[in-house]
């Protein structure tokens, strides 16, 4: 068994941070409060191979593997959680699927744009009455010559309202429960019939847009089908796995992040006449914080080897996405409890990371879904 890294994978990792603690970090307090789209940073990132990472050279991307990817997105996120996530949709649920399911043709036009970084991607799959229940979508497909037509209303769209291109979920076949629905993707600037209705306005990651989708006769081209017609729920279903990583890396950069500014605040912090670190109630704090991020850390790179390896990763997709996700969620509220009153100030970027670290636990499927994917797994 080796835990060594290689030395692409170190490249990349140190790269990262170089370029997060520099260009990011410096910004990412600003970034969340007046909730604009990092479109500059993106840009560099797509410079550098980020928007894309596992994606072959051939379509924009990297040509890396899955374990060098959470490793990026783990040091992005370290540093700003809203540019993580954007980095994570457009590699993990837009550039994926298409990279998996899609033909030659629609990787030259849909997937290499994204992966290079000229354009950014999405994915709408969420309704108002299909969240953790995704076989109850209801925004309906019908061909209609050349054109399938889309009707209904997608949620929750991170990078919707700046997205060039979208994977879309849409049921095809009205009887046939989760075997009528099937994938797609359109250009959203091109598409008539189709407008971004609104951008939520939210707790955390607010430098991320959170994008309400309508379809009134939105037209999408016959060919713009993904893959197989009756085949999205499986598609989704392991679009979903390998987005997990990503929301996995994310929730764990922001752990890392917590325990940094932890470490560098008790340090300094005199009560008593002598540092909060020397109290042994601080120490056992930081002790767990590390030794619950290291584990979390651990689970995600196995998921991510897995997935390299072209092995089955549902279940350890779905472990690290919730034990991440609980851990640094702990890790942000003790770490606001070490700063004390400064910890809830804005003058600390702490109260940022706990914002930001609430999500993990309910995006890419909640925890409690995760609990019942595992448990499946299990009892198979």
């Amino acid at each position: 068994m080796d835990f060594e890294l290689t030395e692409e994978q170190k490249m990349i990792r140190d790269m990262c941070r170089r370029f997060a603690e520099n260009e990011i970090k410096p910004v990412a307090a600003k970034l969340d409060e007046t909730k604009e789209h990092p479109a500059e940073i993106c840009k560099k990132m797509g410079e550098l191979g980020l928007m894309g990472i596992a994606i072959p050279e051939q379509y924009g991307g990297a040509g890396m593997d899955y374990v060098s990817y959470v490793l990026a997105v783990m040091e992005i996120s370290r540093a700003c959680a809203s540019t993580g996530v954007i980095m994570s949709v457009n590699n993990s649920l837009y550039c994926f699927p298409i990279h998996t399911f899609g033909n030659h043709d629609q990787k030259v036009k849909y997937l290499t744009p994204v992966a290079s970084g000229k354009a950014i991607g999405c994915y709408a799959l969420t309704e108002a009455g299909a969240g953790s229940d995704v076989a109850s979508i209801r925004t309906t497909a019908e061909l209609d010559g050349n054109s399938w037509v889309i009707n209904g209303e997608k949620k929750f769209v991170t990078n919707g309202n700046v997205a060039s291109y979208c994977v879309l979920a849409a049921v095809t076949d009205k009887g046939k429960g989760y075997k009528g629905i099937s994938s797609f993707i359109f250009d959203t600037k091109n598409t008539p019939g189709f407008s971004v209705s609104r951008v939520e306005e939210k707790m955390g990651i607010r430098a991320s847009g959170t994008a309400e989708m309508v379809f009134a006769d939105a037209r999408i081209p016959k060919e713009n089908m993904l893959g197989e017609r009756g085949a999205g729920m499986r598609q989704m279903l392991t679009t979903l796995d390998a987005g997990r990583l990503g929301i996995a890396a994310q929730a764990i950069g922001i752990g890392r992040a917590v325990l940094e500014e932890a470490l560098e605040y008790v340090k300094v912090r005199e009560q008593f006449g002598r540092p909060i670190s020397r109290f042994q109630a601080i120490q056992w704090k930081l002790a767990d914080m590390a030794t619950e991020l290291d584990a979390a850390e651990l689970l995600l790179l196995r998921a991510a080897w897995l997935q390299g390896q072209g092995k089955p990763f549902e279940k350890e997709s779905a472990m690290a996405k919730l034990y991440a996700s609980d851990v640094t969620m702990r890790a942000a509220v003790e770490g606001v409890q070490m700063l004390g009153g400064y910890g809830y100030c804005k003058e600390f970027a702490m109260e940022r990371h706990m914002r930001d670290a609430k999500i993990c636990q309910i995006y890419e499927g909640t925890n409690e879904i995760m609990r019942l994917v595992i448990s499946r797994a299990l009892l198979k």
